[in-house]
């Protein structure tokens, strides 16, 4: 598994991460081979939130495997607050409160990353700054980062924070291609032009912001996924042809499609079969051509100007 580094170089991460959100629906030997399967490929980034199975994932996550304190050092924990019932919540008491809460159900004393999921319009910098602020003199969380965010929200939050954004998690897939699709059709009138994003992609570049991809294989918001789906032939033909000369699954290929961008983005599966992880985790190993690359991009039906 090839590394990163993320974080202002504190951190050293494979650039596959695995996501926990749905292992709050297995039992906890599912959860430890799992885990222990992750480790064996080489991931030692693991990835949660407190709205994951309303904290069971993390509960799970701590009840699977022993964390001793070698096991602790080796692996990466990030979690992520802020998303209430009907409202995001930025205030200082909330992120405070998350993060008892969050290092209490994973049972361990410190977050290596703390993400705040989702902008909250209602945000005041002055009490995130002193809620990270806090966070970070007590040793409850190492580095922070935001799920979501675009690069002014990022600009206003730096502003005032004496412990910098460090990672932005970002929906990403040769599917949903937003972050890329308006810097290929720049000065064009046509929809894939519109800057949604306030070119959230060239600004963490440029601001060694690591991108994190989360839904790799999902279309839309959360509709299904591209893979093997007869709603995407073209995209799937050219999967399969690919699967086929690197000897991988489609899967891997569609992983192997994000990790080729010099942004170095870390993707973040969520996958629970073991085999499957597996097979993702050989998308480390292929390197795509420039031509392969922009073929699947017009083969999920993107046109380059």
């Amino acid at each position: 598994m090839k590394k990163i580094i993320i974080a202002n170089g504190n951190i050293t991460a494979s650039e596959i991460g695995l996501g926990c959100m749905r292992i709050a629906n297995l039992d906890k030997n599912e959860v430890n081979n799992l885990i222990n399967t992750a480790l064996d490929c080489g991931i030692n980034f693991f990835d949660h939130a407190d709205i994951y199975g309303k904290g069971k994932s993390e509960e799970i996550f701590s009840e699977s495997i022993s964390l001793t304190p070698s096991l602790r050092e080796k692996i990466i924990i990030q979690s992520k607050c802020a998303i209430r019932p009907g409202m995001y919540d930025y205030s200082k008491e909330h992120i405070l409160d998350s993060v008892d809460g969050i290092l209490k159900r994973l049972k361990t004393d410190y977050l290596d990353i703390l993400l705040l999921h989702r902008p909250d319009t209602l945000m005041e910098p002055e009490e995130v700054s002193e809620a990270f602020e806090k966070l970070y003199t007590e040793g409850k969380v190492r580095n922070f980062g935001v799920s979501n965010h675009n690069s002014m929200q990022i600009e206003l939050l730096n502003k005032y924070l004496k412990n910098k954004i460090t990672i932005n998690q970002l929906q990403f897939s040769i599917m949903h291609t937003g972050i890329i699709d308006s810097g290929l059709n720049v000065n064009m009138k046509n929809s894939p032009s519109i800057d949604r994003d306030s070119s959230i992609l060239e600004y963490c570049r440029l601001n060694d912001i690591t991108i994190q991809a989360w839904s790799p294989y999902q279309y839309g918001f959360f509709e299904g996924t591209f893979i093997d789906n007869p709603k995407f032939p073209e995209l799937n033909k050219k999967l399969n042809e690919l699967a086929e000369k690197y000897n991988v699954s489609s899967t891997a290929i569609a992983t192997a499609w994000i990790l080729r961008h010099p942004a170095k983005i870390q993707t973040i599966v969520g996958t629970t079969n073991e085999n499957r992880l597996r097979d993702i985790c050989t998308a480390s190993n292929i390197q795509l051509t420039r031509e392969e690359w922009y073929s699947l991009y017009i083969a999920a039906g993107n046109q380059l100007p």
